[in-house]
């Protein structure tokens, strides 16, 4: 903010009422902040997206249920981040930022970068991935791209809102470490390297308390160790008490609570519960916020709308992932009868369900593109198959397709979820494609072999065993209005898939890390699988999957040469420098996506096999080769110390591989990097197997029991590995020990002094 903007909030903040202070911290519907008409603090809309701009058209509520402004309907996130391309998010967020300035929208509710730790959660088709860094890099792009344009972002739900069963009541009881590595990075890393305008807090509590009072994420997690410099406003609805959340550093309540929040403000400061101090931070957030959407409020932009839908387009095709394909396709241009079944087809289902609903400003179905794109070449029939929102399989619309099928040369068949399976506020109950859906496809096979499928859904389906009976399998998403062209596009080699799973497609749910412990019991949700969750999970077990994390074909092939480690930093913040030659081994121009995954093999504590820690982007000619450089930070060989309270990097061997998915790697080196010393600090009570093992304790502890009975017990080779496990100031009452009990405290101190010196 300028030092003029700032001297005007410092000025605006001196003259407030507190009755106005209090009314500034709440909504003034369900849309728009407070304003204060005689200081000249106008009130500013905010509004849901975050793949579009869904801003209503009447004063309504926030559920989808009402109209809202037609807007361009980019792929939700389930899609964007299956392109894993940073520029492209940038890009799309550049866009969303115009649409929002033409509107008059100071900040964009999103996006959304919570994990997807279930794939049966409701609203996964509004999150970006199973992985932190994956999720946290698009997300940092698309906050970039919305916030170049004079529009705030709102980034959620912050945290561990992972499902919709109990959402805005249950407990998400996680360890400090599993937040730290794995629910909280996707927000450090945006919070710190986009710096969005404002975090949106979520319903749910975390170990027992609600997200929106809790002093440990708003304030010391968010804004201490982060950074964070913006306003905190709630979920819509999301406030437990008023009093004890603008003390924590909830900000700004929405929507409007018709007073009542204002009110319990009023009477806790009254009643000396709440110090006004705190009121007045939170007011100078929201004072701020109103000052940085200003300029961008006081001119607003124009859209081209074709420009955006031509964007929608690109980033549904960079979205797309082709899971399997045996060369059927590309389709060829010239041939025989395509026959194209499927109501998804005709019908498109394009994005989720729930308050992120786009009107969109144009709609392409893949059915109309297809015919448009074949005519005069090849004739293209329909069959619709089924009914969308049936369970049941209708013996008509089969027998017909069927038909169909037995007449074309190849079948294209659409599948997918319906609505109602998968939308905010619940949860799915399974993974499965209707069964009249799988039904369809058996029927379809049994007279065509030639069959390829396309699927439409928010969140990963099983797809075993019917994948066996198709050819190629290609993973649609929800593409948002431009879906159907870019389907068209990728079935006939105009465009060469790049897309890549951002999530793993297991076999089947039983599989999953949450089974037993989603979506949970008499108000609470044990995290148990801790850090193991999607590839972590299945590579820790050996556990079969569908499809990897990060896997995805292309019309053409890649071979990856010439991987070499340099080490940039050495030490306790280590800088690593990946490189490896990527070459084009095959006919046509295509994208690869290199992705780089560490493994710890000897730490102290336990790490998952593998885990993401860079990826890059290539796209190269036939033939052509390129070196790819990715940079790995301290953070990629770190883990987070709960005895230190932060992260550490442990001296030591790291594994580095690079491959096309998490199941494909190509190349793999090792790097020794010097990092620090973790031996945990002791305590008179450590264990005497910490206590031998201890650099400087150790030694000096040999010299005390020398020659003792002692000595002989703690290295018996059958007893000894319980005596080890004795703290020692208890072994030192034992009759006879050599340990005096009363300078065990001292030793402690001292020994770990000279470590930490």
């Amino acid at each position: 903010m300028s030092t003029v903007a700032a001297s005007r909030t410092d000025d605006v903040l001196r003259r407030l009422t507190l009755p106005e202070k209090a009314d500034l911290l709440g909504g003034a519907d369900f849309w728009h902040t407070a304003a204060v008409t005689r200081l000249g603090v106008p009130s500013v809309m905010v509004t849901d997206g975050p793949h579009g701009l869904r801003k209503q058209d009447t004063a309504g509520d926030h559920l989808g249920l009402t109209g809202s402004v037609p807007a361009t309907c980019f792929p939700p996130a389930a899609g964007l981040a299956s392109s894993w391309d940073v520029d492209l998010l940038t890009r799309v967020g550049e866009a969303l930022g115009r649409e929002c300035r033409a509107e008059g929208v100071a900040v964009l509710l999103g996006p959304g970068v919570n994990m997807k730790r279930s794939p049966l959660c409701g609203r996964n088709f509004e999150y970006f991935s199973e992985d932190p860094l994956l999720a946290g890099e698009l997300a940092a792009g698309l906050v970039r791209g919305v916030q170049s344009q004079g529009v705030g972002t709102s980034l959620k739900h912050f945290a561990a809102n992972n499902q919709e069963t109990q959402r805005m009541t249950i407990s998400a009881d996680v360890d400090e470490r599993t937040l730290r590595e794995i629910y909280f990075p996707a927000f450090e890393r945006v919070v710190r390297t986009a710096r969005p305008w404002t975090v949106m807090c979520s319903y749910n509590r975390v170990n027992g308390v609600y997200a929106s009072q809790d002093p440990w994420l708003l304030t010391d997690v968010l804004r201490g160790d982060w950074g964070f410099d913006g306003l905190v406003v709630s979920d819509w609805g999301a406030v437990d008490v008023r009093e004890d959340a603008v003390a924590a550093g909830l900000d700004l309540e929405m929507p409007s609570s018709g007073g009542l929040g204002a009110r319990r403000i009023l009477d806790a400061v009254a009643a000396g519960t709440l110090a006004e101090a705190d009121v007045d931070r939170a007011v100078r957030r929201v004072l701020e916020l109103v000052e940085r959407a200003a300029p961008g409020l006081a001119e607003p932009l124009t859209v081209d709308a074709a420009a955006h839908h031509a964007l929608a387009r690109e980033a549904a095709t960079a979205s797309a992932v082709l899971l399997r394909n045996d060369g059927i396709l590309p389709l060829a241009p010239t041939g025989g009868t395509v026959a194209v079944v499927g109501e998804f087809a005709r019908t498109p289902r394009y994005q989720g369900a729930g308050s992120s609903q786009v009107n969109p400003t144009r709609l392409d179905d893949a059915l109309g593109c297809l015919r448009a794109e074949l005519a005069g070449a090849r004739e293209v029939t329909f069959a619709a198959g089924y009914d969308p929102e049936s369970d049941e399989a209708d013996e008509a619309l089969v027998a017909e397709a069927v038909a169909h099928a037995r007449a074309a040369e190849v079948v294209v068949l659409f599948l997918g979820l319906p609505a109602s399976y998968e939308s905010e506020g619940y949860d799915r109950e399974h993974l499965d494609l209707p069964a009249a859906q799988v039904a369809l496809l058996e029927a379809v096979a049994a007279v065509n072999r030639d069959v390829v499928v396309v699927l439409a859904n928010g969140s990963v389906v099983a797809v075993e065993p019917w994948q066996e009976l198709t050819r190629a399998l290609l993973e649609g998403w929800l593409l948002g209005q431009a879906g159907g062209a870019a389907t068209a596009d990728l079935l006939l080699g105009r465009a060469n898939p790049s897309g890549r799973l951002a999530e793993t497609i297991p076999v089947r749910y039983l599989d999953n890390p949450t089974v037993g412990a989603f979506p949970g019991e008499l108000g609470h949700v044990r995290y148990g699988e801790g850090l193991l969750i999607g590839y972590r999970w299945y590579d820790a077990h050996a556990l079969r999957v569908a499809h990897p994390f990060g896997h995805g074909l292309s019309y053409t092939t890649f071979a990856h040469t010439g991987l070499a480690l340099d080490v940039v930093t050495d030490g306790p913040t280590p800088v690593v420098d990946v490189r490896v030659t990527v070459t084009n081994t095959g006919g046509v121009e295509g994208t690869e996506t290199v992705q780089v995954y560490v493994s710890d093999p000897a730490a102290s504590v336990q790490r998952p096999e593998q885990e993401l820690r860079g990826f890059a982007r290539v796209r190269l000619a036939p033939g052509a080769a390129q070196e790819v450089v990715v940079r790995l930070d301290a953070r990629a060989f770190a883990f987070w110390h709960t005895g230190f309270g932060r992260w550490t990097v442990e001296g030591g061997e790291f594994g580095v591989r690079v491959g096309a998915s998490s199941r494909d790697v190509r190349l793999t080196a090792t790097v020794r990097l010097t990092g620090e010393d973790v031996t945990p600090p002791l305590a008179p009570d450590s264990e005497v197997g910490e206590w031998l093992a201890h650099p400087v304790a150790g030694p000096a502890l040999r010299d005390v029991i020398a020659g003792s009975p002692f000595e002989a017990m703690l290295d018996d080779p059958h007893n000894g590995q319980m005596m080890r496990a004795i703290p020692l100031v208890r072994l030192a009452r034992f009759p006879g020990s050599p340990v005096p009990e009363a300078s065990l405290a001292d030793w402690a101190t001292t020994a770990n002094a000279q470590v930490s010196a």
